[in-house]
């Protein structure tokens, strides 16, 4: 039953990988109808969306998924420092190394500057990793992204564009916290039909996510066809030196595979919704919104295909505890 699940979570993580790889293409090169709708811009949907995926975390959330702060406090403050840590100053390092204009380099820097991806508690699922600990620092991470995020990119992306410390961190609490204690009470209010809302909102938030890939790429369409390969790569160099960094970052921690593994998936997986929305706030969706557009599908294939590896080598505690056979009571035991 358990391997038929696991199996089931890699097709549906294909599948989302596949519709925002597909997203990006279609509209890099059929932009028109991800840029209006009529006279609407469509990229006045982004906010919004956003707020619907957040809205659908907190319907998922309880207050059990706060437990791993008490049950494991290390490890839950070492996936958070690296996350906060290891992601931004990649992001600064890559921006300067790059030499891209201020407003690309700014979103390298916003990408980094972002929580947890929220497909990171799948792809642990599918790794065979703490999936408790994915849990408690995406929850963490999201949670402290309205005081880090504008400090983050306060310090780091200054010298390219212009921050406001105050009004990104409104910005992010009307897109993140808000809808999260709306979803949060709506979990607790219709308790009994959580069921139907866990089955529902993820797969709402999938098409929103993918939808918002496709608007931006759309956006900036003009600057990915000039820097578009460049930033690609600088992209993919974040992202698994991310996944990277964060295995052995743990591993200097002294944590146990499983616990790496999430470490090493926390870190590399951002929320480049969120780092969108701020570039939308900002009046820079086809510039600094570029780079978390880009991100999104890199860390969607590279995350599949880390967390596919890591399904076929378990960690050796649990093949140790799957080797180990149950003890059955004979008449010698008696």
């Amino acid at each position: 039953m358990k391997a038929e699940t696991n199996e089931r979570s890699s097709y549906s993580n294909l599948l989302y990988t596949v519709l925002i790889i597909s997203a990006a293409a279609i509209a890099l090169a059929f932009p028109a109808p991800f840029t209006k709708l009529g006279d609407f811009p469509l990229k006045k949907l982004i906010i919004p969306l956003l707020q619907i995926i957040m809205l659908g975390m907190g319907t998922t959330m309880s207050i059990s998924d706060f437990e791993g702060v008490i049950k494991q406090p290390r490890a839950v403050f070492v996936g958070v420092s690296c996350h906060f840590l290891i992601m931004p100053l990649l992001g600064f390092t890559l921006a300067n190394g790059f030499s891209f204009p201020p407003e690309i380099a700014a979103g390298v820097v916003l990408i980094g500057c972002s929580p947890s991806g929220l497909a990171s508690n799948v792809m642990c699922f599918i790794a065979r990793a703490n999936v408790p600990l994915s849990i408690t620092v995406t929850t963490l991470s999201t949670l402290l992204a309205p005081f880090l995020m504008p400090a983050l990119m306060t310090l780091l992306a200054g010298q390219f564009i212009e921050i406001s410390f105050w009004k990104m961190m409104v910005e992010i609490m009307q897109i993140v916290i808000l809808p999260v204690i709306i979803g949060l009470a709506l979990n607790r209010i219709f308790h009994k039909s959580a069921v139907i809302l866990n089955r529902v909102m993820p797969l709402i938030s999938m098409a929103g996510i993918v939808l918002i890939v496709a608007i931006i790429t759309a956006a900036g369409r003009d600057s990915l066809l000039t820097v578009g390969w460049t930033l690609a790569l600088c992209v993919l160099i974040h992202n698994l030196t991310g996944f990277t960094l964060g295995y052995w970052s743990a591993r200097v921690f002294g944590m146990d595979e499983q616990s790496c593994r999430t470490v090493a998936i926390e870190v590399g997986l951002q929320n480049g919704g969120l780092a969108s929305g701020i570039a939308v706030q900002m009046g820079k969706v086809a510039t600094v919104g570029l780079a978390p557009a880009l991100f999104g599908p890199i860390m969607n294939t590279t995350g599949s295909l880390l967390a596919t590896y890591w399904s076929q080598h378990p960690p050796k505690d649990i093949l140790i505890k799957e080797a180990t056979p149950i003890k059955s009571v004979s008449s010698q035991d008696a």
